[in-house]
């Protein structure tokens, strides 16, 4: 008989959560979750706003409800403590004792680290298991050495064509009992973080992606009814609840695994029409993508954030573009969608990374920074994996990578559409490239940009954007 904790993060679910399978013989199971106080602490240095955002705990906190739920039903529960990981976890193993405490293997630096703190600190009796999950291959599957990860996605998507995920599991129909002595619950959101329990997202975004496991997965069928055959053709749209999977959040905090997205992709009858097939493959691309900066995250280590102090200096350029008050609508639209609904499209987050980097010459980890904040998608990986590929100094690293926004605006945003749902002013001016240089169009009413870049001008010349009127 053994009395178990399983220590859950990233992993708010019960279907194909490797965590749950314990010995038969388990006298009593606690389930914790610890709301990393760190979170909590200014995302940059001399600042007030916290580093995790309003709309993130807020996805989070309903995602913590709807596996409590789960929880009880099959006769388990659930506790959630706020404060230092191993700090927490130690009080209560004081008041619950544990002989064996279960983990899951994160690809984060800190979440690594903490399982190293808290290892170092239990007594010899305690028993610590390192869990893998959170990808679709297990690290015996790899055709290469952790350490040997291929520096390109395109190689990497070479060697790993063909292997057979890890199968999904199913949700457990009962668990272990709860320890008479143990705490169990979670505070109320308006003691944790006022401000997220007082946030509402903007309506202007459509439907808030609710957190839980039963969501995620209502979200996946309705994406693979549908959706799903035209993606190729419209990932790249700016809005659209179905333009794109819009699954990430729960991948994100693990209330869907990526296993369960492949094996119910899996279940799909094969595809006869042509578009239907790419866009099955693109959408299978997007899953290596993250499983690829999943395990590089793993390689990279405390070097996937950079130097580890961001800058304290105030800089103006940097306000601006986390405000949406650039002047430029295409990144202006974006930021303010972020902080109004904690959602970005791709086709959005590239172009207004690479423009706080190259344009306004910002450093690029305050960006991540502001994105960790805010995104409710965030998961440490893919954030500063991709941060770090934008700016240049990341996986295939191109110092050259550039996006010019004028030219990805009239591309995307032809009609300016997008734009003008987000910066209503912009309504009164002719559909087209106008919206997107109003300055140019009625210089006395909008003010210029913080920069025009000289690679926009011959783009806004051709495009027919006059000014004086």
């Amino acid at each position: 008989m053994s009395r178990v904790l399983v220590w859950l993060r990233n992993d708010l679910r019960v279907a194909d959560n490797p965590l749950w399978c314990v010995d038969a013989s388990a006298e009593t199971m606690l389930c914790v979750y610890v709301l990393d106080r760190r979170w909590l602490a200014p995302w940059r240095p001399g600042g007030a706003r916290a580093r995790i955002g309003p709309a993130r705990l807020r996805f989070l906190w309903e995602s913590l409800m709807a596996l409590r739920g789960e929880l009880l039903v099959r006769g388990s529960d659930l506790l959630v403590c706020v404060g230092d990981p191993v700090d927490e976890l130690q009080a209560v193993l004081r008041r619950a004792p544990a002989d064996v405490i279960r983990v899951r293997e994160d690809s984060g630096w800190q979440e690594c680290d903490d399982v190293q703190r808290l290892a170092s600190r239990l007594p010899s009796a305690v028993k610590l298991e390192r869990v893998s999950g959170g990808t679709l291959f297990t690290r015996e599957q790899l055709p290469f050495a952790p350490g040997a990860l291929p520096t390109t996605f395109s190689a990497f998507r070479r060697r790993v064509t063909g292997l057979a995920p890890q199968p999904s599991r199913m949700a457990p129909v009962t668990l272990p009992p709860w320890p008479d002595e143990a705490p169990r619950g979670l505070p109320p959101l308006t003691r944790v973080a006022p401000e997220a329990a007082e946030w509402r997202p903007d309506p202007m975004g459509g439907p808030w992606p609710e957190g839980g496991e039963r969501v995620g997965r209502e979200r996946l069928q309705r994406f693979l009814a549908g959706p799903l055959d035209h993606y190729r053709d419209t990932r790249n749209a700016l809005r659209g609840d179905d333009a794109s999977s819009r699954l990430s959040p729960w991948l994100a905090w693990g209330c869907l695994s990526a296993g369960q997205v492949m094996a119910q992709l899996a279940e799909r009858p094969a595809d006869e029409d042509a578009a239907a097939t790419a866009s099955r493959e693109a959408f299978v691309d997007e899953l290596l993508w993250r499983e690829y900066f999943h395990w590089a995250a793993r390689q990279d280590g405390a070097a996937l954030f950079g130097e580890r102090r961001l800058p304290v200096a105030h800089e103006p350029a940097l306000e601006a573009w986390c405000a949406g008050a650039t002047g430029v609508p295409f990144i202006d639209a974006p930021m303010r969608e972020l902080v109004g609904t904690g959602w970005l499209s791709n086709r959005a987050r590239q172009n207004v990374a690479s423009f706080l980097v190259k344009d306004l010459q910002v450093d690029w980890r305050l960006g991540a920074a502001w994105f960790e904040r805010w995104l409710v998608d965030y998961d440490a990986a893919s954030n500063w994996e991709n941060w770090r590929y934008v700016a240049g100094n990341g996986r295939d690293p191109r110092p050259n990578r550039y996006f010019n926004v004028m030219r990805q605006a009239l591309r995307y945003d032809a009609d300016g559409d997008y734009v003008a749902h987000w910066l209503p002013d912009l309504a009164s001016l002719p559909p087209g490239p106008a919206r997107h240089a109003p300055w140019r169009y009625q210089p006395a009413r909008f003010a210029g940009p913080r920069v025009e870049p000289e690679a926009w001008r011959p783009i806004l010349a051709s495009s027919a954007v006059v000014t004086g009127q």
